[in-house]
This record gives C-alpha cells, sequence and structure tokens, in this order.
C-alpha cells in the first residue's frame, strides 16, 4: 500500500537549547507514515541527546489548525521542575500510546464479551476464524502478515458486525491490546473502493502520535492493497487552497478533519462511507475536541456507518457516544472480578520517611524478592527513594511524569526483562502495565483521591498485580500519620479483608511471612 504525503512539507526545528527552535524546511518525498516516523525518531533520540525535553506530544493538545509555517515540533527545556511535588495529573493520551509501544502481542483477554444489538431478532454472528469473513484476498494476506492466526475475542463479534451488509453502527468497549485497531482497520478497508479517488474513510484519533499508530496499523494491513492510499490531517500538513485530496483514507486529529472537511474543503464529508472515532475517552479528556467530532459527524451522510471504540464508558463517555452513533449495536467487556484473596496484605507502622525506608531495606533483607513495584504519591518522593534504594546496591527503574512516552516504555521493557527488579513509580504512571513476575507489592504512599478519600480501585488495581496468574501475592503498606491509618481502616472496610501489622524490626516475623 502507497503512503502519500498529500503535498507534506517537513519543518525540523534546529535542536540548540539556547536559541530555541528554528525551522528549516525540506520537500518530503516519499511514503508519509516511513518518513514522519523515522524523522520522529531521529528528533527523539536528538533531545535526549541534548537533554530536552520535547514533551511526549509532537503537536501540542488541540491537534488541530496549522500556524504560519508548518511547525512539526516545539522543544521547550524541562519546566517540570517547579512541579514535582504535586501529584500527577492523569494524561489518557500518554497512557494510551505507552500501551500501545509496550505490547508486542494481544492481551489474553478472558473478559466474557457482551452483545447489545440494535436489532434483538436479528441473528447474531460470531466468527472463529478470518476466512469465514469472506475478505478480499490482499486484505486477508495482510491480516495473516501482520501475525493475527484467528480473531480475538472482541473482533470474533465486531468484525461480523462491521462487515454486514447493510452496513451497521457499533459502539464498542475495548482495553488496549485486544485488537480493535485491527478489526475497524480491516472495516474501513473492506468498505474502500479503490477505483474512486477521494476520502471514503475518516478516523479521528485524540492525538498526532495515536494517529500514527493507527496509520502503521493500515499501513501493514493494507501492504498487498498499493491501490489503496492514506493521508494524515494533522496539524503541519499543509496543503494549497483548493486542493482535493485523491488518497481514500483519512486519519487525523479533530480540529485539522475540522478544517479540512469545512473551511478548507479538501474533504467531500458527504462522500464518507465510514466513520470511525477511537479512543472516546481520551478525546472527550481534551478540551474542544468532543465538539469538534460532533460537528464532523453532522457532515457526514445519513447512511455512513459509524463505529466508536473506548476502553471505558463512564457516563460522560456514553452521552458522547450517543451523541455521535445512531441506532448503535453495542459491545461491552464484561470486567473481570479482581480480587484479593490470593494476597497476603500488612501494613508497618512509621512515624517519618525515613523510618518507611529504613522498613523498606529490613524487608529486603530478609526475604527474597522476585520483582518488585513500589507505589509513591509524588515526583519528589519517587525519585527520592530510587535515589536511595540504588546507594542501597538495588537495581531500580524510576517511572515518573516527565519522562518521554518512548523513554517509559523503555524503563518498563526493562523491567519486564527481570534488568531491574525494582520499578518506583507514581500511580498515573503505571496504569495498564502488567508484569508477570512482580510478587510483591508495596504502596509507600496509600492511594488517595483528590479529596484525600481512600482510593479504593486504585489499591486493587495496585496490589491486584501480585496475585494474577493464579499466584500467591504480598502487598505492604506503609501508614505514617494517624490520617493514613484512617485511609487503611476505610480500605480494610470496604474489601472487608483484614489487613494485618507487620513489625518490620523482627527478622523472625517477616521471614515467616514469606513462606
Amino acid at each position: 500500500m502507497m503512503m502519500s504525503h498529500a503535498g507534506w512539507e517537513l519543518t525540523s526545528p534546529v535542536l540548540t537549547a539556547a536559541s530555541g527552535p528554528r525551522e528549516v524546511h525540506s520537500r518530503a518525498g516519499g511514503g508519509l507514515g516511513a518518513g514522519v516516523a523515522t524523522w520522529c525518531g531521529a528528533y527523539f533520540h536528538k533531545c535526549v541527546a541534548l537533554g530536552l525535553d520535547y514533551g511526549h506530544r509532537l503537536l501540542g493538545p488541540g491537534g488541530g489548525r496549522a500556524g504560519s509555517g508548518c511547525q512539526v515540533g516545539i522543544i521547550k527545556t524541562s519546566t517540570t521542575a517547579e512541579k514535582t511535588d504535586e501529584e500527577e495529573k492523569e494524561d489518557r493520551a500518554a497512557q494510551s500510546l505507552l500501551n500501545k509501544l509496550i505490547r508486542s502481542n494481544l492481551v489474553d483477554n478472558t473478559n466474557q464479551v457482551e452483545v447489545l444489538q440494535r436489532d434483538p431478532n436479528s441473528p447474531l454472528y460470531s466468527v472463529k476464524s478470518f476466512e469465514e469473513l469472506r475478505l478480499k484476498p490482499q486484505l486477508l494476506q495482510g491480516v495473516y502478515a501482520m501475525g493475527f492466526n484467528r480473531p480475538s475475542k472482541i473482533q470474533e463479534n465486531a468484525l461480523p458486525m462491521m462487515l454486514a451488509e447493510p452496513p451497521q453502527n457499533l459502539i464498542a468497549q475495548s482495553q488496549s491490546g485486544t485488537g480493535k485497531t485491527a478489526a475497524f482497520v480491516l472495516a474501513m478497508l473492506s468498505r474502500v473502493e479503490p477505483a474512486d479517488r477521494y476520502p471514503q474513510c475518516l478516523c479521528l484519533s485524540p492525538t498526532y502520535e495515536l494517529a500514527l499508530q493507527t496509520g502503521k496499523v493500515i499501513e501493514q494491513m493494507g501492504k498487498f492493497y498499493p491501490e489503496l492510499k492514506l493521508a494524515y490531517a494533522v496539524r503541519g500538513n499543509k496543503l494549497e487552497r483548493g486542493q482535493k485530496i485523491s488518497e481514500q483514507i483519512v486519519i487525523g486529529t479533530p480540529g485539522t478533519v475540522l478544517d479540512w472537511c469545512s473551511k478548507l474543503k479538501f474533504i467531500d464529508p458527504k462522500k464518507i462511507k465510514v466513520f470511525v472515532l477511537d479512543e472516546a475517552d481520551v478525546m472527550i479528556a481534551t478540551q474542544g475536541h468532543q465538539d469538534q467530532s460532533i460537528r464532523i459527524q453532522r457532515m457526514l451522510p445519513r447512511n455512513c456507518q459509524m463505529l466508536l471504540f473506548s476502553a471505558t464508558f463512564e457516563d460522560s463517555v456514553w452521552k458522547f457516544a450517543q451523541k455521535v452513533v445512531p441506532d448503535p449495536n453495542i459491545i461491552k467487556l464484561k470486567r473481570e472480578e479482581e480480587t484479593l484473596d490470593t494476597i497476603k496484605q500488612y501494613y508497618v507502622l512509621c512515624s517519618s520517611r525515613d523510618e518507611k525506608f529504613q522498613a523498606l531495606c529490613n524487608l529486603y533483607g530478609a526475604i527474597t524478592i522476585a520483582q518488585a513495584m513500589i507505589f509513591c504519591h509524588t515526583r519528589k518522593t519517587a525519585s527520592w527513594l530510587a535515589a536511595e534504594l540504588s546507594k542501597e546496591g538495588h537495581q531500580v527503574a524510576l517511572l515518573s511524569g516527565e519522562m518521554m512516552v518512548e523513554q517509559r516504555a523503555a524503563v518498563i521493557e526493562r523491567f519486564r526483562e527481570g534488568k531491574e527488579k525494582v520499578l518506583v513509580t507514581t500511580n498515573v504512571c503505571a496504569r495498564g502495565i502488567d508484569v508477570e513476575q512482580v510478587s510483591v507489592v508495596i504502596n509507600f504512599d496509600l492511594p488517595v483521591d483528590k479529596d484525600g478519600n481512600p482510593d479504593n480501585e486504585t489499591y486493587l488495581h495496585r496490589i491486584g498485580r501480585t496475585g494474577r496468574f493464579g499466584k500467591r501475592g504480598l502487598a505492604v503498606n506503609m501508614v505514617d500519620s494517624k490520617h493514613s491509618m484512617n485511609i487503611l481502616n476505610r480500605i480494610q472496610e470496604h474489601f472487608n479483608k483484614k489487613i494485618e501489622r507487620l513489625d518490620t524490626d523482627d527478622l523472625d516475623e517477616i521471614e515467616k511471612i514469606a513462606n
């Protein structure tokens, strides 16, 4: 599949810490996907070499209008130092990108899939092989070349609905790693008429980087379908006014796609057959994206197929989905009940941060720990603790929010491979990270919400990692004040599970808990 640059002008800032970015224009030939990806990679490594922070968003949060010149990236010297003591804000877009980077294969999801059909009387189809879908041979070839041997759980149910005639709309819940991107890409590629040289499929992503990730999947799956072309509607991809796009698939961020459809008229929205809104929960967390997405949807023809995906379905996402997708089929994942039954929970009474650290060292001195995750409330505590543990001779990895997404992915990969035995992290960074070898979780700070109340769901999610895959796990909570003792008691009441006191000065007692 050919990748078109649609008149792309690549502007690479000259990396000089003192003078700030200057723009150097070079007319980029060749495929856009490869060009941008290679350039981003080189840019990222150069930034790291110069100790600069280019942020995980190359194009800023708006994903929208192009300014004067094509600003593909602005370097900012790190200003995060002043913020280190604040609790980190959750950045869903960064988290989603991180999950994509660290997943080398699909998650073996044991969750039950629940299907709610628009018409309960129509037969419900699910498939166990890609052959049953009667795909075009070049697409089937692309699917197998990507390493998919059989459909994942979500694909079994979603693909027959997405490929049905007449087309059906779909709202689907699916986490990262379940194969949903491949599913909607297959649906888009199946609906395209290659002889028609205008946009027929439109896919919205919350950020530039997530759009690139989806573009990679389109590129791989369409490898044996050279007539299909892809254009990126992202800030910085400047086209001449009045130009029409000949690529059949357009992927981009809401602000730029809206401009291309309305103000600049590069795309005729009335000719769009498939509209995909990916990562809806991330989308509505970004200011402006929700309204822009709804405005785009309203320009599309009535018979356009609408597909919306989200990892979570809180009320705000649900309301948004219902505005964007009329008469949908719905696929939900029933959440697997995480359990604390296989996990031994303890707490240690301390009077200061240094005492907490001493208790941690005593614990490490007495029992053999394969791999441990230690959670802190702020970046400052996490950095301090990682440094202290390193001084004691531990192999420590640190995850914190000021790191670029690619750096975080590299840290997690090293921890997975066992190169470091201890991962110190703030709460936000560790969402969705599964490492099978984790046998101990230590809450250096107990999880609380923004109002200072116990965050029970986070507690369950943190320590639930140790008891996965049928193994017995160990969780140790550090308590250093009346307030944190109160938090612990409320967590205990919520789960109706006793958390035993542990004296880390008593070696015999520590050894007992390890057996």
